[in-house]
Formats: structure tokens, C-alpha cells, sequence
């Protein structure tokens, strides 16, 4: 799944590909904001651990869940 975050003061967003589902990084990023956390902790696909100041946090958006393709690409 895809998850963006927005940083305040930068000018880019953070994309990764988790393979935690919405509700996982949804209770993350609620955890994170309600103060129980200082950190948005999240592990990317390929085992990257991004952390992020909950402080700092100005957006996350959660993707949907990516279905697998299989096979060639059209010819």
C-alpha cells in the first residue's frame, strides 16, 4: 500500500510502499498525534524504517491496497 506523508516546512511529500494494512498506519499515525508517541514509525517494503516527528506531522495519506500483477505488459 501506498502511504505519502507531509512534512510542515518542506516542500516534498515522503511516498513508501508499506506492506501494513490501512488500519496498522492509521492507529500508527493516531498514536503518534494523540502524544503516546514522539515518532510516526513506519517500515517501507524493503525493510527502511522512516521515522518522522509527530510534531512535524501536516498530512498522511493512506492508499489503497495494491493487487499483485502478474504477466507481461501489453503488447
Amino acid at each position: 500500500m501506498e502511504v505519502k506523508i507531509g512534512v510542515q516546512n518542506t516542500p516534498r511529500e515522503i511516498v513508501l510502499e508499506s506492506s501494513l494494512s490501512a488500519d496498522e498506519v492509521a492507529s500508527a499515525v493516531a498514536k503518534a498525534l494523540e502524544g503516546t508517541e514522539k515518532l510516526l514509525s513506519l517500515t517501507d517494503e524493503h525493510g527502511r524504517r522512516i521515522l518522522v516527528p509527530a510534531e512535524r506531522l501536516a498530512y498522511v495519506e493512506i492508499g489503497e491496497q495494491a493487487a499483485r500483477k502478474v504477466g507481461f505488459g501489453t503488447l
